[in-house]
């Protein structure tokens, strides 16, 4: 199995160096994706980039979360890449947790493994700023209750992805919300899911969303919004795919709507 490391990067000129030097510990196959940054950090992954033989993408705006995770599925597709895991640069996963991932791939019974900070919980889950641990706790019940998942992290980044899977999806979501269409996506396509514990890591509580999104009821409420959508649209989807090819679709979404 050919893996990938995909690393989106906005700003992050104080963790990249030692990122990169961790990853490569690990897997040699790296990507990143420069999603516009201004604080110095192109500049450095331009000095990294022929002697750790980094592949880069580099964006003169800012496209975001989602757009840039989306890239990386197709760069991986392109690249004739099998998985693709998708890792944060801002040094809250910490890239030894690498070979649990690639153990997880080898295993080749799911499609997306995903890593959860939530699996074992503990004291150590005081951790998490108390909004965003009750977020992602009430959209993860959510999420299961609608698609029968058993998920105990909606949003961790931190992630493997079968690129074949991921290319019978269609991920349109730039933002932060992302996962919720992915989650949506995933149950509307019968894909195979399931957790890997990964450390529950927060170097700076106060970092800023954007767009609104810093003020907890209104994210919560725009990730059921985008959550609601994407329901709907996945759904409507698989339906379009039945009709188009019925004998090589299953048409029955595992949404219950």
């Amino acid at each position: 199995m050919s893996v990938l490391i995909a690393i989106p990067v906005y700003n992050e000129v104080g963790y990249v160096r030692g990122i990169l030097d961790r990853v490569r510990q690990y897997a040699d196959n790296i990507l990143l994706i420069d999603d516009g940054s201004t604080d110095g950090t192109p500049e450095i992954l331009e000095e990294l980039q022929g002697p750790m033989g980094l592949d880069i993408i580099r964006h003169t705006t800012n496209m975001g979360y989602g757009h840039a995770i989306s890239e990386s599925f197709k760069h991986g597709a392109r690249k004739g890449y099998d998985w693709v895991i998708t890792m944060d640069c801002d040094d809250q996963h910490e890239p030894a947790h690498i070979p649990t991932f690639m153990d997880a791939i080898a295993r080749d019974d799911l499609d997306i493994i995903s890593g959860s900070r939530y699996l074992n919980l503990d004291a150590k889950s005081e951790i998490a700023p108390a909004d965003r641990r009750a977020i992602n706790m009430t959209l993860a019940n959510e999420i299961n209750d609608r698609f029968g998942y058993t998920l105990t992290d909606a949003f961790c980044g931190f992630k493997a992805h079968r690129v074949s899977a991921m290319q019978r999806i269609t991920l349109t979501e730039s933002g932060y919300a992302f996962p919720m269409q992915l989650w949506a996506q995933s149950s509307a396509h019968n894909l195979r899911v399931g957790e890997v514990e990964v450390d529950l890591i927060y170097n700076d509580p106060n970092r800023t969303f954007g767009g609104g999104l810093d003020d907890s009821v209104h994210r919560l409420a725009h990730y059921r919004q985008v959550l609601a959508r994407e329901i709907v649209n996945a759904n409507a989807q698989v339906k379009l795919a039945a009709v188009k090819h019925p004998a090589s679709t299953n048409a029955e979404s595992r949404c219950r709507c």
